[in-house]
């Protein structure tokens, strides 16, 4: 969707330009922060990347980087294929990201697609700013959305990689508002309340609300990068 700027060029991924190409445009970097985490029966497990690298390619102005495909996913982990590298790994990682691209990229932006990653992201972005580094992150989110994997993420991805999803497989989860859930999420992740690791219902989902749904999440995250006016935790607002 780089149509929503057709007149900015979008430049080269970061991993197929060259040392030059990147030297001679100081290019400000978009770097997807997504996850390795089931998402039921029918969404694949690299959704939260697929999605937050769907967004930071087309927020103007940013070149983008590749993705990091692992966070802090342990509320999964009762599920085959999850890989979680935990908040302190993440927190570590994304310093030491940024402390690295910092050197010749004047500007750095998380585009974070799992809302696990927020803690890590909100500390280790906070002491990049500290230590004098034009570093945010923003969060792939839109009002109204459900939790995990239902309706919001299966439109999202029927919308951007329909050829992934399998729409034989799409059954509801558990329905009932994450605040009523929370206090067993936090004790036994979501395998506690979703036998099937879904969080709502995604039965009635369609690639027409995940073109709105991505149309609405891509301008406030342009917006936010626009308005470039980052919190104390380094998120963009």
């Amino acid at each position: 969707m780089r149509d929503m700027h057709p007149d900015v060029p979008a430049p080269a991924p970061l991993d197929t330009a060259t040392w030059p190409e990147v030297a001679a445009s100081g290019p400000a970097l978009a770097v997807p922060v997504g996850s390795l985490e089931q998402h039921g029966p029918h969404l694949p497990l690299d959704t939260d990347t697929r999605i937050a690298t769907a967004v930071a390619r087309v927020l103007p102005g940013l070149r983008l980087a590749p993705a990091i495909g692992y966070g802090a996913s342990g509320e999964h982990e009762g599920f085959a294929g999850t890989v979680s590298l935990g908040t302190e790994a993440l927190r570590t990682l994304v310093v030491e990201y940024g402390r690295s691209a910092c050197r010749w990229s004047p500007r750095l932006l998380f585009v974070n697609g799992h809302g696990g990653n927020a803690p890590a992201l909100a500390e280790a972005v906070a002491l990049l700013r500290y230590e004098g580094r034009d570093a945010a992150w923003v969060p792939c989110a839109v009002p109204g959305a459900d939790a995990h994997a239902g309706r919001t993420e299966t439109a999202l991805l029927l919308h951007l990689s329909p050829e992934v999803v399998h729409t034989d497989r799409i059954e509801a989860g558990d329905t009932r508002p994450i605040a009523e859930l929370m206090p067993r999420l936090r004790d036994g992740g979501v395998a506690a309340v979703s036998a099937n690791g879904v969080l709502g219902d995604p039965r009635t989902a369609d690639a027409a609300e995940g073109a709105r749904v991505f149309e609405q999440m891509c301008a406030l995250a342009a917006a936010a990068v626009n308005r470039w006016n980052p919190d104390t935790r380094g998120m963009l607002r």
